[in-house]
């Protein structure tokens, strides 16, 4: 049962229609990313993380640090590991040496890995495509010009809640 479905047979009072907006939302989200993910494992063989990867990769044509892909993709720097050793085996990606630091390595795709990934991304885009489908491009751009107003609000709540506060010289001791 998805997190919406739980709300059903309660009474609107009880959950505020932004508490249900949310579930939607994430309830979507849930059902358009398993289709991802089957379509991947089922047309690339491949998984959603290693897609992330390469498409992380994709953007920096020279590479990236293995920090800064951890960074980036929101995961243990242990994951992006393992998934590094996994695509440097079968040859998409490769390890360069970092001029002056011994310990760090750039991650870049190879030229077969480039190819296997626009192959990918190419259908990636398509799947998106089709999972809004159900909207015209009129209530697409509606509905991301509203989230847009979500994230800019929730953007400036957390840089409001991790700025340090304003002393005066009152407020020192």
């Amino acid at each position: 049962m998805d997190k919406e479905a739980r709300l059903q047979g309660t009474t609107k009072a009880e959950h505020p229609q932004a508490l249900r907006l949310w579930l939607r939302m994430l309830t979507c989200t849930q059902l358009i990313e398993t289709h991802i993910r089957a379509d991947l494992r089922e047309q690339f063989d491949t998984t959603l993380p290693r897609f992330d990867l390469m498409a992380q990769l994709e953007r920096a044509p020279d590479g990236l640090k293995m920090n800064e892909l951890s960074r980036r993709m929101m995961v243990t720097g242990g994951n992006v590991t393992g998934i590094t050793d996994q695509l440097v085996s079968e040859g998409l990606v490769q390890r360069l040496e970092v001029a002056g630091d011994r310990r760090a390595y750039r991650v870049q795709l190879t030229p077969s890995g480039r190819a296997q990934f626009g192959a990918m991304a190419q259908q990636h885009e398509g799947w998106i495509v089709d999972a809004f489908s159900a909207l015209d491009d009129k209530e697409v751009a509606t509905l991301y010009r509203l989230l847009g107003r979500v994230k800019a609000h929730s953007q400036a709540q957390s840089a409001q809640t991790t700025q340090p506060p304003n002393l005066t010289q009152t407020d020192t001791p």
